[in-house]
């Protein structure tokens, strides 16, 4: 497929739509459904101007700090458990019982025991994205051919070196579609942890512009959450494609076979 026509296939529907969101509401007199023009000329004017470096990085940062915090304690959990069987019976009860508890209803606790921050913030986000890496990871470990296993076995690997050459590569296709559903669940924590006692933040913000009946800004922020989350899957798109390359090539392989 040439990149051309894969571009077209990406963008299409979503120029598709916001032509139709144009034409609908031009000339539009209603209070809550301004015409996509002035909330352009808003997203533009405030998500692109002051609030982006107010509230956008801000928010920014603490989706990355959370995300990279969850992604290293899971890493390190899955690959435990995956390839201990005790630690495995030991602390699945009390994972599925933390798993159970959504992140929202935890916020309050984490007020109390780390304030208003950046940090408490940031460990909502850590909290609530690490279990579909975790579990990815666990069953990605577990799941590792017990061919390769034994040949690497035989060929003496030991330790970090096995886990490096064996273990990781055998269970990335695994680890990065939770890595894939941890990212979504990061971008929504990173708003519900905003919408507690924060002073700055794209949620915080929104609900700001929500309250003082600021439509084109309301709508502008949520224009701008969604240019965010596409930023992302694309940029972890291309990641996983670099990092997958082996495996997506073995897939077309079987598949022409």
């Amino acid at each position: 497929m040439s990149v051309l026509r894969r571009l077209a296939m990406t963008l299409g529907l979503p120029v598709i739509l916001f032509a139709a969101w144009w034409f609908a509401s031009a000339g539009s007199t209603s209070f809550f459904f301004p015409p996509l023009s002035e909330i352009l000329d808003s997203l533009v004017e405030e998500w692109f101007g002051p609030r982006l470096v107010a509230d956008v990085w801000p928010s920014l940062y603490r989706l990355a700090a959370g995300y990279a915090l969850a992604v290293l304690v899971s890493l390190a959990l899955g690959v435990l458990i995956g390839t201990s069987r005790t630690v495995r019976a030991l602390t699945e009860p009390v994972f599925e019982f933390f798993r159970a508890i959504p992140p929202p209803v935890l916020v309050p606790i984490f007020i109390l025991l780390l304030g208003l921050g950046d940090g408490m913030k940031i460990v909502v986000i850590a909290f609530g994205c690490m279990w579909p890496i975790l579990l990815n990871t666990v069953e990605g470990v577990r799941a590792v051919d017990d061919v390769l296993s034994d040949t690497g076995t035989v060929y003496g690997l030991r330790g970090w070196s096995r886990l490096r050459h064996l273990v990781l590569p055998s269970a990335s296709p695994q680890i990065f579609a939770g890595l894939r559903q941890g990212l979504s669940v990061a971008i929504i924590l990173m708003v519900i942890s905003e919408l507690f006692a924060a002073t700055n933040g794209l949620g915080y913000a929104v609900v700001q512009a929500q309250r003082s009946f600021a439509i084109p800004e309301t709508w502008a922020g949520m224009i701008m959450l969604g240019l965010l989350g596409f930023l992302l899957a694309l940029l972890f798109r291309v990641v996983e494609s670099r990092q997958l390359a082996w495996y997506h090539g073995l897939r077309r392989a079987q598949r022409s076979s």
